[in-house]
């Protein structure tokens, strides 16, 4: 069975489609193979409303970028952009689509989610107060080439020449930063404290041809490591940094030591964003499901990989495959996992956590895991970026007070609704702008009616016609798409 549940203390409940449903009661073919697929519209393992495509129209500003990853609106009305496998900063005029390349930046090592990642632009860029900078983050081998691949992430402040039209005089803030060959986040944003927050992954360990790698998102530093700029402990956290990359004086203390860490216990956390009143939020990758939408408070513990969504023993174990021996293969479903594999239940863990606002999707135990179409199938949304809207005069009334979340599966936005005090998500999402794409990261524009999404330059989604559940064939990689409302007056 598959769920939505939120944080409102109400309970959860299936909201799966009725035939879906009648059929897994039945002992019949997995749920996902049951769902009704609306023409022109993209499949979903739980039945959300769809949003009125009339609301919006459609046109591609660019296409030919390099797996762009993070999009910024800046003080100069264009698009600022990076691409993850290019190693680029682009500048792109958010009407005519024309780019200029202001940074290319040598030494960058690229692979699956490596390669120049987060973009975040200081809020006096072009203010005339000095504070020309531009912040990104990539992937780099820390060995300087001088012996095997040593994957690390930094994150370097540029100034941008006007006169050139160019990122310059690079500084570098915080280097040493675990880095992979999966899950390396890389989100970055500037907070309204006037302090960088930044997004380290898992790595991508314990799956896959990690699958004998420990996952570190538990351990947290001690103050000797942190005295030595020893950063192994920061991967699946989130990061507080101050603008000369030292930590800030109130961080919190975590077990008695203060150090970048903001959150902990985090597995892919792609998208992190602050709304009007400055409460952050964050989107994170599940494993087959439980994706993520989480409210961050310091020093607090979100579970992984203890626990993933909700405490509530449903649909996943710990199964620790790097303490397994090493001749087993490893096994996507934690339910099917051999005997001799330790394992744990979100019960058995002693540690407090946070609970998410909400989780993409809950399921039982016995999901049929995999079994569809591979990980497209699963009962995850994919969620890649977050973006608080607040509605004003002119702007989307249908999103008013919510979070849209870009997804790569489904080639949609989900709009969450969110309570009025911002701390609980409000029932079902709503599925917008689909295409048969994955969207990576997006930006409203000044106008609060246009919405700019950056796509990937490939990679497996779900097709937006006809009855294949997923498809390699993006219609627009590499590209920017504008939707532009066209409801109210």
């Amino acid at each position: 069975m598959v769920a939505l549940r939120t944080n409102m203390r109400n309970g959860y409940g299936p909201v799966v489609a009725g035939a879906a449903l009648a059929a897994l009661m039945l002992g019949a073919s997995p749920v996902l193979a049951q769902l009704e697929k609306i023409p022109g519209r993209p499949m979903s393992p739980v039945a959300v409303e769809q949003g009125d495509p009339s609301l919006f129209s459609m046109r591609v500003l660019t296409t030919g970028l390099g797996n762009p990853w993070s999009v910024r609106w800046g003080p100069d009305d264009h698009l600022w952009v990076t691409e993850r496998t290019e190693g680029r900063v682009a500048r792109v005029h958010p009407v005519t689509g024309a780019k200029m390349v202001v940074l290319t930046l040598e030494g960058v090592v690229t692979g699956p989610q490596q390669g120049l990642l987060g973009l975040v632009l200081h809020p006096e860029l072009l203010q005339g107060t000095g504070n020309d900078y531009v912040y990104v983050s990539h992937t780099y081998d820390a060995s300087g080439g001088q012996g095997e691949l040593d994957r690390k992430g930094k994150i370097v402040r540029f100034t941008y020449d006007q006169a050139t039209d160019q990122l310059v005089d690079p500084v570098e803030l915080l280097s040493g930063i675990p880095a992979g060959t999966d899950h390396n986040a890389g989100r970055m944003q500037f907070g309204p404290d006037g302090m960088l927050y930044y997004s380290a992954g898992d790595q991508g360990q314990n799956q896959f041809r990690n699958y004998q790698n420990p996952i570190l998102s538990q351990l947290l530093p001690t103050a000797e490591q942190v005295a030595a700029e020893d950063w192994v402990s920061y991967t699946g956290k989130v990061l507080r940094i101050a603008l000369d990359g030292s930590i800030p004086e109130d961080n919190p203390e975590i077990e008695g030591v203060r150090s970048h860490i903001y959150t902990y216990g985090h597995r892919n956390p792609q998208g992190i964003a602050f709304s009007d009143s400055g409460q952050l939020y964050e989107v994170e990758h599940g494993p087959s499901s439980d994706d993520e939408l989480n409210l961050l408070t310091p020093g607090a513990n979100y579970g992984w990989p203890n626990v993933s969504g909700f405490r509530d023993d449903q649909g996943y174990r710990y199964v620790n495959w790097s303490e397994a021996p090493t001749d087993l293969e490893w096994e996507i479903n934690p339910l099917l996992a051999p005997d001799d594999v330790p394992m744990t239940t979100e019960a058995e863990f002693p540690g407090e956590i946070t609970e998410p606002l909400a989780s993409y999707w809950v399921v039982e135990d016995g999901f049929p895991f995999n079994e569809q179409c591979g990980i497209v199938c699963d009962p995850t949304i994919a969620p890649t970026s977050v973006y608080y809207y607040g509605a004003e005069d002119g702007g989307i009334p249908e999103w008013e007070n919510s979070v849209l979340i870009a997804t790569l599966k489904h080639g949609v936005i989900y709009s969450q609704p969110l309570s009025e005090d911002g701390t609980k998500a409000e029932g079902l999402p709503t599925q917008w702008l689909p295409s048969q794409n994955r969207y990576r990261d997006l930006v409203v524009g000044p106008d609060n009616r246009s919405v700019y999404i950056v796509t990937d330059s490939g990679g497996a989604t779900t097709p937006l016609y006809g009855d294949q559940l997923t498809t390699n064939i993006n219609h627009n990689p590499g590209a920017i798409l504008i939707f532009t409302y066209q409801g109210g007056e």
